[in-house]
């Protein structure tokens, strides 16, 4: 792994060459005002959404103002169109394994983490990304969320949906690079509603959707499991749309939730 560092006004930007990529990855760190060399602080994992990239985030809310004034550190990896999966189909990319292996050794190798504290959310694909890490690194994180999340791996649907964006099958012919053809492959279990069964969890986290998000039904699913494992989950439905107007009011439910649940 190699990197090249960045200071850009009040962020740190890293640029991470590693094996396990094909591309480098770019990531935005944001620091409190408050940040000093004594203090531990909670730290928040912001996941973007497919066709996007490491500043969706940043272009969608303030991301210095959250971290001043909940004074979290709020770290934003490129996720590129991985679904924060390893492929299954070639040898690059291994997501996952980088955000893991060598992503989060990087991270607490250069700040003040509280090892307690650590979250993780994200939009549409990066909120299927913050459920998937979360259901399957449950010692890691102390609980996570998820925004119009895509958390449902079904082919069809994710056709339709790449149609209604793109006008293509671009967000299906990518998954089957990383997944494989849904003829061969069961799609469905990659599903969130799918590893919460796999792994027998039974944590808390928050999740939310706009009545009139195209991927609505996704989060419908997972609440009505979660009701019926009686798994304590919050789930927040409101009037909004798959967009960036939705999203820089849903993150902020996220962002109290985690200060809630500081240990």
């Amino acid at each position: 792994m190699m990197c090249i560092g960045l200071k850009v006004m009040a962020q740190d930007q890293w640029v991470i060459k590693s094996s396990l990529l094909s591309n480098p990855d770019t990531v935005l760190v944001f620091k409190p005002k408050a940040y000093n060399d004594y203090q531990r602080l909670p730290l928040v994992f912001l996941l973007h959404g497919y066709s996007e990239d490491f500043k969706q985030w940043s272009r969608t809310v303030n991301l210095q103002k959250l971290a001043d004034e909940f004074n979290f550190i709020i770290v934003t990896p490129d996720g590129f169109a991985t679904y924060y999966i390893n492929s299954l189909v070639d040898k690059y990319p291994k997501y996952e394994d980088f955000f893991f292996k060598e992503l989060v050794p990087k991270i607490h190798g250069l700040y003040k983490i509280d090892s307690d504290n650590i979250f993780i959310s994200g939009l549409s694909m990066g909120g299927y990304g913050a459920l998937r890490y979360f259901i399957n690194h449950q010692d890691y994180f102390n609980t996570a969320g998820s925004t119009s999340g895509a958390l449902e791996i079904n082919f069809s649907n994710f056709q339709r949906v790449s149609q209604l964006f793109w006008k293509s099958n671009r967000m299906t012919n990518d998954l089957i690079k990383h997944i494989g053809n849904p003829k061969k492959v069961n799609w469905n279990s990659y599903s969130i509603t799918a590893l919460v069964k796999q792994k027998k969890f039974n944590k808390q986290f928050i999740f939310d959707c706009g009545v009139n998000d195209v991927l609505y039904s996704n989060s419908l699913a997972l609440k009505s499991l979660v009701d019926k494992l009686k798994i304590p989950a919050t789930f927040i439905s409101q009037p909004g749309g798959h967009n960036s107007d939705y999203w820089n009011k849903s993150i902020i439910y996220h962002f109290v939730y985690f200060r809630q649940h500081l240990k």
